[in-house]
């Protein structure tokens, strides 16, 4: 069975940078706590927590800017009987804790002691989330509230042992001259839990790795080791040139490919030894050439919350075309990894995909699919296939998606993290978020192909970093990006950690960035905020005084392989424009226009500062009157008409690229100066231009947006105008709900507009994504409260799957139901499945028996939920297993005043389907004991009789499956009865279904066949004939005449 894929996604488009915290984008914070579980912590780092086998310590300051001290914070607050709470938070857990009140004279700080089993019971080694706490002066008000992290070192699987020999400071940093790249693998259930290794050039030798539980926050946390030996005694010491190429970290395996192969570690969970253990993967055909060329390719998915059928894949591809003695140049593997598969099933050969050459390969698990992104010269592609028992089939789930030929280079694909979004980068970048059957382009790098991305599941952030070094930021599933900076070390690799900073890691020391800013640090990684403007002349068109549509200026000259660089583009979606002079504008919507030669783009702004306008001292032909008269499709010269004599009037040089304004007319931008008088312009709106017309002087008007002396405008990133804020405590800021069939669960969100006193009610733009709206039924409300704060409810039901007046099948067939059972009654439907006479007969209300409408059957809600026959008129949802039900465990238990016990000996049970369906059966142990008294009760009873305990049941039939339990007599003075229901989906065709089809399809195709050879024989051409019999049947129209009387 799958887990369906639930989950809701919620978008605030308005809403770029969100940091942490239960309000975001808060900006510098002046007072906030520093906690540690012992010492003094660091002023600007964030609260990392460790849980221990011992009791959790935690102390606690008050941090400020102002010169009062931690100690005087103390004594105020404790003395208002105010101290600090705690929270603890993931998937699954909320604990709050409450630290000490009691006040010491000498102590400096808040202190609290929780034992570990108020946490968690649990020690054994396994993926567990790392926890987020958050910090509060008060709970409930968010008085300087605090986040951090919690990490569980007794079970984190990578923190069991050494990874190798320990290297001292000394010895690691005599390998940073060798180092000619970076890797880094991070735990998908603890990202502050990562590895760095070391990409050596071939002058140096070895495998050399750092590991951090910290999340690369300072250099000296990190301990590294030295894996050399290790990998060696796989492959033998005669070989050279050893080093990490690649590294990816699951749940449960390290997998690391070297120079020298691919290399995966044991089940972490299991250590055998202090020093981590590998076996190396056999690729038949494949040498040192090629595995450096190689990649790992993970879906990142954290199991701490597994499902018996979650288990990790890992994919590596090899640079190189296969050849006939190599099956594949792509493999995957499921944990635990020891098994690599061709990623193409072997049918394939010769198809037309083959081809292609495979870029890469992903396994969704929660469609049960592999994704394949396939290139060659001329097309890029996806492919999703069906999985059936863990592999890839030839059945495809979804057509096939071709990118456009623009999408040339593609580099890689990937999902991001704990969600379903899915994007494939190169020189663009496109995103899915139905698993691969479409895609939406998001934006387009030209040359600069993007070779890496770095993702955050806890903020959604995702960056991209071209080949030039530059860098780009979006949100997971927006429709929009920025360039936020760009890198100039020659070795460096970027790491999200849990908490969603982002980290630039060197090979000798690390530096953080991001969201660290709002701590006070306001150097950021990636330099100054970039200018996203490109050169070229703007002119501006108002539409109103707030709308202007600003047009780009692309000369006739201009080559058009490098016309893309004056043109408006995704990127600008959303920024805001600059003047050089004043004024700015938010940019709402980029246009394209389909012309060879003048303005290929445009975009719409909103204005927020008006926009200064050149003065008679910076362009003297403002002293005269305009005449414009057309002299091309779109070009026009204007003329100076001095109002009067001695004004010095006349076009300069420096008037080229300013744009003339007319109020209600087409703007033009001067391109050239023909004389002192005379000027060349060109006109945004051709449309609009009265021919032969005169402005008055003062009647129109000269901005300045070219960029011949310098450009006069320029682009950055919007500021943030809306804080998002949740309204449950308990949540994060991202965080994963499981939802029962037929349950539901209720948020709030907030977003408070940063509007500065201005009072504007504009609903902001908030996108709610459902991942599978065939199981999730999503409904919205969005309202404004009084303090002009948007708020929206969201409430998401898992579907239950139930038809009103169903009954299930009998063993005639789906379509002949013969039970007297109505399931999800309504007296005022019409009754489905009811055309045989059988049926007619069949089917009898019981709580809806003289009612008219399912509200007068009067079912309350704990018959709605019942399992007994009695109430199945009430009864409205079920669970849902998909085909086939296997070996499902049956568990009973009796409950009395005493507590419950389990049914065992001598309580023999009965198992009966209500509606007498087959097509199920029970497995159960019989000892000897159960034996005779089975041979016993059976004839007397007439029906089978099950040892309770290791009662299994498996189900081949469809849809629905009823049955109770009964406690055999003259065991019990109760009449001990259970009943449950079981509805089965997604069945395949019953036999002989698949058969007939497919003898029939194979006799039409001999039919053809057959057919098409004796034509061929006979000299029979079908086509021609058919061809003569239309010529000969033609009527010559011209020579009819139609007359119509006229409609009265």
């Amino acid at each position: 069975m799958e887990l369906p894929l639930l989950y809701i996604i919620i978008l605030l488009l308005a809403i770029f940078d969100l940091s942490s915290g239960i309000i975001y984008n808060k900006g510098d914070i002046e007072k906030h706590f520093a906690c540690a579980s012992e010492g003094i912590p660091p002023k600007n780092e964030i609260i990392k927590l460790y849980l221990s086998s011992n009791d959790l310590k935690i102390q606690c300051f008050l941090l400020s800017e102002s010169g009062h001290t931690s100690q005087e914070f103390l004594g105020v607050f404790t003395s208002g009987g105010l101290a600090p709470s705690l929270e603890i938070i993931n998937s699954t857990y909320t604990g709050i804790f409450h630290f000490n009140l009691t006040l010491f004279s000498d102590r400096l700080y808040w202190l609290i002691e929780i034992p570990r089993e108020n946490i968690t019971k649990n020690t054994d080694i396994a993926a567990v989330e790392e926890w987020l706490v958050r910090i509060t002066l008060q709970h409930g008000f968010h008085i300087y509230t605090t986040e951090g992290t919690l990490l569980d070192n007794v079970r984190e699987p990578i923190l069991q042992g050494d990874l190798g020999a320990i290297m001292t400071k000394n010895d690691i940093s005599k390998v940073y001259q060798h180092v000619i790249d970076l890797k880094v693998a991070k735990c998908p259930c603890a990202n502050d839990v990562a590895l760095l290794g070391f990409i050596l050039n071939e002058t140096y030798n070895g495998i050399y790795i750092g590991l951090s539980f910290s999340g690369f926050w300072n250099y000296s946390d990190t301990t590294w080791y030295n894996l050399t030996d290790t990998i060696y005694s796989q492959v033998g010491e005669e070989h050279t040139k050893l080093s990490v190429v690649d590294m990816v970290l699951t749940n449960h395996f390290l997998v690391i490919l070297t120079s020298l192969g691919l290399f995966v570690s044991g089940d972490l969970r299991y250590p055998s030894s202090s020093v981590l253990t590998f076996s190396r993967a056999d690729f038949c055909g494949f040498e040192r050439v090629d595995y450096v060329k190689g990649k790992l390719w993970y879906n990142e998915k954290c199991f701490a919350n597994r499902e018996h059928f979650e288990v990790d894949y890992v994919t590596i591809t090899f640079e190189r075309n296969r050849t006939l003695s190599e099956s594949s140049s792509c493999f995957y593997s499921k944990e635990p990894l020891r098994q690599w598969l061709p990623c193409l099933p072997h049918i394939l050969k010769g198809r037309k995909t083959i081809a292609s050459t495979l870029v890469t390969f992903l396994v969704d698990q929660e469609h049960s699919a592999g994704v394949y992104l396939f290139s060659n010269q001329t097309t890029t592609t996806v492919s999703v296939s069906t999985l059936k028992n863990n592999k890839p089939g030839l059945k495809p789930k979804f057509p096939l998606f071709v990118f456009p030929s623009s999408f040339s280079s593609p580099v890689g694909m990937v999902f991001h993290p704990r969600s379903h979004f899915l994007y494939a980068y190169g020189d663009q970048v496109w995103f899915s978020v139905d698993g691969g059957n479409t895609f939406e382009f998001l934006a387009d790098f030209h040359d600069d192909i993007i070779e890496n991305t770095y993702h955050s599941f806890y903020t959604s952030d995702i960056t991209f970093v071209s080949q030039s070094g530059n860098v780009y930021l979006t949100k997971a599933g927006l429709r929009r990006y920025s360039k936020i900076g760009s890198i100039n070390d020659n070795i460096f690799t970027l790491y999200y950690d849990h908490m969603g900073f982002i980290h630039k890691l060197t090979p000798d020391h690390f530096e953080a960035g991001g969201s660290f800013a709002a701590f006070g640090n306001s150097k950021g990684i990636f330099g100054q905020p970039p200018d996203m403007g490109f050169e070229t002349a703007l002119a501006p068109q108002f539409i109103t005084l707030k709308e202007v549509v600003f047009f780009a200026y692309v000369p006739t000259n201009e080559p058009q392989e490098s016309r893309y660089t004056k043109k408006f583009s995704n990127i600008h979606l959303g920024k805001v424009i600059h003047s050089r002079k004043t004024g700015t504008a938010y940019i709402r919507e980029i246009l394209q226009h389909n012309l060879t030669e003048g303005f290929l783009s445009s975009i719409i702004v909103e204005v927020i500062d008006p926009f200064g306008i050149e003065e008679v001292n910076e362009s003297s032909c403002l002293s005269s009157s305009l005449s414009i008269t057309q002299t091309g499709n779109v070009t026009y010269k204007l003329t100076l008409q001095p109002q009067t004599s001695g004004t010095i009037s006349s076009f300069q040089d420096l008037d080229v690229e300013k744009t003339v304004v007319i109020p209600g007319y087409s703007s033009f931008m001067i391109i050239s100066i023909l004389d002192d008088k005379n000027a060349l312009a060109i006109a945004t709106m051709p449309a609009k231009v009265l021919s032969n017309m005169t402005v008055p002087k003062d009647s129109w008007f000269l901005y300045n947006f070219g960029h011949r002396n310098g450009r006069m405008w320029k682009i950055y990133a919007k500021p943030c105008n809306y804080w998002f804020q949740q309204h449950d405590d308990s949540l994060s800021l991202n965080v994963l709900k499981y939802i029962d069939l037929g349950k539901s669960h209720t948020l709030k969100v907030k977003v408070i507009p940063n509007t500065k006193g201005v009072r504007t009610l504009e609903i902001p733009l908030l996108n709610v994504i459902v991942g599978n709206p065939n199981l999730l039924e999503v409904k919205t409300e969005g309202s404004f409260d009084d303090t002009d704060s948007y708020v929206m409810k969201i409430s998401a039901a898992s579907k239950a799957l139930r038809q009103v007046n169903y009954r299930p099948p009998s063993n005639m067939g789906i379509a002949i139901p013969l039970t007297d059972n109505f399931y999800h009654a309504d007296p005022s439907k019409p009754i489905p499945r009811n055309l045989f006479p059988k049926s007619k007969k069949s089917g009898k209300f019981k709580q809806c028996a003289n009612a008219s409408t399912r509200e007068e059957c009067n079912c309350t809600n704990d018959q709605k939920f019942s399992h007994a026959v009695a109430f199945s008129d009430c009864r409205e949802k079920v669970p849902r297993f998909k085909f086939p039900v296997t070996q499902y465990p049956i568990s009973l238990e009796i409950y009395s005043e005493d507590g419950h016990i389990p049914v065992e000996m001598p309580y023999l049970v009965t198992v009966t389907e209500v509606n007498r369906r087959e097509n199920w059966n029970l497995k159960h142990s019989v000892p000897e004991n159960v034996k005779k008294l089975k041979d016993y009760l059976e004839p007397r009873l007439d029906a089978p009789v099950y040892n309770p305990l290791g009662l299994n049941l498996s189900i081949k039939g469809s849809e629905l499956f009823h049955f109770r339990v009964s406690v055999v007599p003259g065991v019990t003075f109760c009449n001990l009865v259970e009943e449950f229901q079981i509805y089965v989906d997604e069945v395949p065709l019953p036999f002989p279904g698949h058969t007939l089809i497919a003898v029939a399809t194979a006799v039409v195709l001999g039919a053809l066949i057959f057919i098409t050879f004796m034509l061929q024989i006979r000299n029979i051409h079908p086509g021609d004939m058919f061809q003569n019999f239309m010529t000969t049947n033609k009527v010559n129209l011209s020579n009819l005449s139609i007359n119509q009387l006229p409609y009265r």
